[in-house]
Parts: C-alpha cells; structure tokens; sequence
C-alpha cells in the first residue's frame, strides 16, 4: 500500500467498538463528536455568529453532524472536499403511548422505521437505546444495552407451513416486543423505568426518540477471521471512516487546497426529508455560513461550490453466494475486495463517468482497490444521499461504499479488510 496509507486491521478493531457504542442515531454523532474533540476539532453552534477562523469546527443537529477543517489562509471561495454518510439504520422504534400487552404479557408498542429485514429482530436480545426529551427542553441519551426485549416468534407447531409458505409477518401485530409480565398496562411504566435508568427525577422526561437495538456485540468471523458480523454497518461503517479520514487530513500538515467535510444525515433510510437528513438544509447552511465568515459573498460561494466534490459512502452488495442470479452478471463484487463504486444510469446513484475518474485517482493514489457495482436490469435499484446532494447543492458527487451481506439485517456482515481500505481512499480524498 502507498504512503497515502494510514489504517490497518487496527481500524476495524476500532470499528466494531464504535458499532457497540452507537446503538441510535444521537449516540453516533456523540461518539464522532469525542473523537473529534480529541482531534481538535470544536462544536460552534448555529445560533452564534461564526468567525472565521481556521481549524476544525463541527455542527451537531439531532442525529446529523457537519465537521469542517479549515487549513490557515483558506480564501472564501475555496471549494470543499465532501464525505457523505448516514447514521440511521432500519429498526423498531417506540411508539409515543409506548406501553401495551395481552394476555398477561407486558409489551413495547413499536413502530417500524426504514426498511428492516423484519425476521432478523425474531428471537434476538433486544436493549433499548435513543434520546429523552426533559421537560426544560434538554436532551439526555440513554442505553439500556442489555436483554430487555424480544419478540418472539411463533412456535414451528402453531404455524406447520413456515418452512413451505414461507414466513410471514404483519407489521402491527406480530413485531411488537415482550418485556415482562403483568395485566394492568397503565402501569407498563417504560418511560418510567427508562428515567431511572438514566439517573433521572421521575415525571421529567416531555418526549422521547426510542429504538431497539440487538445487544449482541460485533465479532469477528470465520476460519481466518477475515469477516466481521454487527450492526448497523448499513452506514456508521461509512461514519467511522469519514470520521477517521477527517482527524487524518486535519493533523497531516499537508497544504491542502480545499476545506475537507463530513456531513453525516440522520433519515437516509426513510427518504432523507427532514431538517437533519440530506434533503434538508444542514449542509448547504454550513457550506455558505462558512464562505461567509471568511468574508465571502454570494459569488465567491458559487465559485466554491462549482469546484467542490462529494463522495457519498453508504454500504451496497456484495456477490450472494446463495443467490448469484439477483446480481447482474458481469459485477459481482466480493468482500475484501475494496471498496464499490456505485452506478446506475438512471440516477439511483450520482456517479458518471467523470465521477469514475476522480475515485479512480484517489484509488490509485492511496494503493487501494476498488470495483464496481450496478444492479441487475430485472430488478429496482436502491439509492442513498448522493443523487439528493448532487441535486440539492449544484454539488459533483460519486456513489461509492463498501460492499456487505444482509444488508438492512438487525446484523450485518462485511468484509473485514474493507473498512481500512474505504478509510484509506478517504483520506486520499481529503488530502490530494
């Protein structure tokens, strides 16, 4: 690998411990803020007028953060160098009466949230994890990260033609999770004992944004360990890196002639249409009020964005070894393979031909693979945050990823040597 190189096996070890801490949306960005932190970098808040000053900065918005480094003597219309991510993954999310039962079971009233593999959360050890509104508008993040829940399935004997039909699960009646037994539910207390848990006075919390989360930790696997299995690899996989690529391109030293970005949305998964997704205005706020507090006008703000560039990292397919055909026939990207570079010519993706180049050089440059990948013509092709930025900002942006198995599963599985490869490319990315 070139000197561009910076990540090891090490990166993946660090990986896993991320996945593990960042249970829900809010406790990614806390977790990409401290590492931040440690790096320099600095949270200024959008309500304060912004200076500009270099160095790294960061905005954080419910589960969404922009971080921005700013090298000494940066004009106002120097372009920007984009990591697009996302920190929200299909899951089971609490409804606002939360508290519900039958039959002598206590029960958490759930909502679904994306599109989850919905028989991945069957029979698995549930804790419960998000953020708790207080009655004086602050928020407080709380993770219950042991067995609390399951939702249990029915037994082979009560349903003889699983196996044959197929399984098959209604949304509202059969996902909603056991955690407890009792018959008077206007005592089911889960807010109740979620305050307790969080060392709080009883009666303060006003609003919750409450997910369940398998408790199981990120491991390793196979006979050489060359595979990693966890959650939420479908996109805090691409937060680590970017985040880790940003810390990188900060303390190099090199005279970059571009600010480096990370802009990582919540809600990909249900639309991206929301005041912290990438349809939103998060993004193109802090790009202009950057511009601006280095003296900026609206021209130097056009300039800017017409030389800046995205690469929008969210995860994508690898090969199914089981089921080669859903693939088109001649992309077949592997695990460990590097990472994906993602088209589709009906603008699912944002990459072009163009597009190609520019992760073709960084590729290069780092020492790093990369394949390609397209959807087999017979079936739809998925999207992600890079056609909305492109579209939203006027901004060039190109689709790539890293390539997993059972994506949108309450448990992911991915190549083990491809998280450092992405993180490399990354910073190749920033820094060239």
């Amino acid at each position: 690998m070139s000197a561009a190189a910076r990540f090891d096996r090490g990166h993946t070890d660090d990986l896993m411990s991320f996945l593990a801490a960042s249970p829900s949306p809010y406790h990614a960005v806390a977790n990409t803020a401290e590492r931040l932190e440690k790096a320099g970098f600095r949270q200024v808040a959008e309500t304060d007028a912004w200076d500009g000053t270099s160095g790294g900065k960061y905005v954080l918005r419910g589960g969404a953060i922009v971080a921005w480094y700013v090298p000494e003597g940066t004009a106002p219309h120097t372009p920007f160098r984009i990591i697009g991510a996302h920190t929200d993954s299909p899951n089971l999310r609490v409804k606002p009466l939360p508290d519900t039962g039958a039959h002598g079971w206590r029960q958490v009233a759930v909502e679904i949230y994306g599109g989850p593999l919905l028989n991945s959360w069957l029979d698995r050890d549930l804790g419960l994890a998000g953020r708790l509104t207080l009655r004086d508008g602050s928020a407080v993040l709380v993770d219950v990260n042991r067995p609390l829940l399951r939702v249990p399935q029915l037994a082979i004997h009560l349903d003889r033609a699983v196996n044959s039909d197929g399984l098959k699960l209604d949304k509202q009646r059969h996902l909603q999770p056991v955690w407890g037994l009792g018959d008077d539910l206007r005592d089911g207390g889960l807010i109740a004992f979620l305050e307790e848990e969080a060392g709080l006075a009883a009666g303060s919390v006003a609003g919750w944004d409450l997910m369940v989360h398998p408790v199981e930790a990120p491991a390793y696997l196979g006979r050489d360990r060359e595979l990693v299995a966890g959650p939420r690899m479908d996109n805090l996989l691409s937060v680590h890196a970017g985040t880790a690529a940003l810390a990188a391109a900060a303390s190099s030293g090199a005279a970059l002639g571009h600010i480096p970005v990370l802009a990582a949305f919540d809600h990909e998964e249900n639309g991206s249409q929301s005041d912290t997704g990438a349809d939103g205005p998060l993004l193109g706020s802090v790009l202009e009020r950057s511009v601006f507090a280095r003296g900026g006008s609206h021209e130097d703000r056009a300039r800017a964005f017409a030389s800046t560039v995205c690469l929008s990292s969210d995860t994508g397919h690898a090969v199914h070894p089981n089921y080669a055909e859903r693939h088109d026939p001649t992309h077949h990207p592997r695990v460990n393979g590097g990472p994906i570079l993602k088209v589709n010519v009906n603008n699912r993706y944002a990459t072009d031909g163009s597009g190609r180049a520019v992760f073709a050089a960084v590729c290069e440059r780092a020492g790093v693979p990369f394949q390609s990948f397209v959807s087999n013509n017979s079936m739809p092709c998925g999207t992600t945050i890079g056609p909305i930025t492109a579209a939203r900002h006027g901004i060039r942006t190109v689709d790539i990823g890293v390539a997993i198995l059972s994506m949108h599963s309450a448990r992911e599985l991915c190549g083990a040597d491809d998280p450092f490869l992405l993180a490399n490319a990354l910073v190749a990315f920033l820094e060239d």
